[in-house]
């Protein structure tokens, strides 16, 4: 009787305490790792392997002795449907703490429904901040034979995702590079690997403060922790 009552009383210790253990576990070292979910732009299409910009963002990172990875789940050809039906299954495999998410180009050089493409980019943000990321948009145009309404309101839904869910936005990922054609390849839609610095810059002009929050958010976790 005596065992069984000692066992009911450090069972309730541990019960009460739980919430204050998990409290002080230290943050995952994956919070670090870096997710670019993407389309051809971001997938090394028509590249040499690792001359991307992404493979160059890589390089930086290293450079900083930065203490985490970067994912690559980008695929050619992807839309935002794309990238949200697969987003929970990447954002599970790697559980990163920042998600570049670089789509949409896709959608509208096919046409489709821009309310679709905003509501499927909202969703994927909403998703990455449920599972405690924090988002970068990287916002994209397109040509100007699509029609002075359709490109204008493609620019902007990247602006309007951006501000209505407050995460930083890479306004335009081809800045400074969109109407030189030495930097693109043959079909004058992918950058060649000359293009690729200009398209790393643009993005670690966005990236690199959030990577400093990030880090100084883990350090001040670990003190804590200690």
């Amino acid at each position: 009787m005596i065992a069984s009552r000692r066992s009911f009383i450090t069972l309730l210790f541990s019960l009460v305490c739980l919430p204050t253990l998990a409290q002080n576990v230290p943050p995952a070292a994956h919070s670090r790792d870096i997710l670019v979910i993407g389309d051809s732009l971001s997938a090394e299409y028509g590249l040499r392997q690792g001359s991307g910009w992404v493979s160059i963002v890589a390089e930086k990172l290293k450079s900083r002795k930065y203490k985490g990875l970067i994912h690559n789940a980008s695929i050619s050809g992807d839309t935002t449907s794309g990238g949200l039906s697969r987003l929970s299954a990447e954002l599970a495999r790697y559980k990163p703490g920042i998600v570049v998410i670089e789509l949409g180009s896709n959608d509208a050089l096919r046409g489709l429904s821009l309310t679709m493409t905003k509501d499927n980019l909202s969703a994927m943000v909403t998703a990455i901040q449920k599972s405690d990321a924090r988002a970068l948009l990287v916002g994209m145009q397109i040509p100007s034979n699509y029609g002075r309404r359709y490109t204008g309101q493609f620019r902007d839904l990247f602006v309007q995702v951006a501000t209505h869910y407050h995460i930083p936005l890479v306004p335009f990922l081809m800045e400074g590079m969109a109407t030189n054609k030495a930097l693109f390849q043959s079909d004058g839609l992918h950058p060649n690997e000359k293009g690729q610095p200009v398209l790393a810059e643009n993005v670690w002009r966005y990236l690199a403060p959030m990577l400093d929050a990030r880090h100084a958010g883990s350090r001040n976790q670990d003190r804590a922790a200690n």
